[in-house]
């Protein structure tokens, strides 16, 4: 079965948007995303462990990502799944920053972000 349109899936939900950008620098568990994602948010963005595999598994689902069989890292704890984007889960990250950023230009041409410095 064909994958839908990238776009059939925006908006994103932050969580899923964290682990696209998390999984952008490559192959990697999920306790290695729940840190990525802390550190890159400086803390403001904090995945638990429930909520991060819940949105793993609609990922896998969606086919915006797919587990690996092969561990990258033999000699570390064999019960940890390693995850990587697929080329349609690029293509959504993609699809997703695209919008995110014609919002931002779109807030920039008003007076809104003016407002809010006085």
């Amino acid at each position: 079965m064909p994958h839908p349109s990238p776009h059939d899936l925006l908006p994103l939900t932050p969580v899923v948007f964290e682990i696209l950008l998390a999984l952008g620098d490559g192959e990697c568990h999920g306790y290695h995303i729940m840190r990525h994602v802390e550190t890159r948010t400086g803390g403001r963005v904090r995945l638990h462990a429930g909520t991060l595999y819940r949105a793993l598994a609609r990922m896998l689902a969606d086919g915006l990502i797919a587990e690996l069989d092969e561990r990258p890292d033999p000699g570390g704890d064999e019960r940890r799944r390693y995850y990587e984007l697929t080329p349609f889960g690029i293509q959504v990250a993609e699809a997703e920053m695209a919008r995110l950023d014609g919002q931002l230009r779109a807030a920039r041409g008003t007076r809104l972000l003016r407002r809010g410095s006085r």
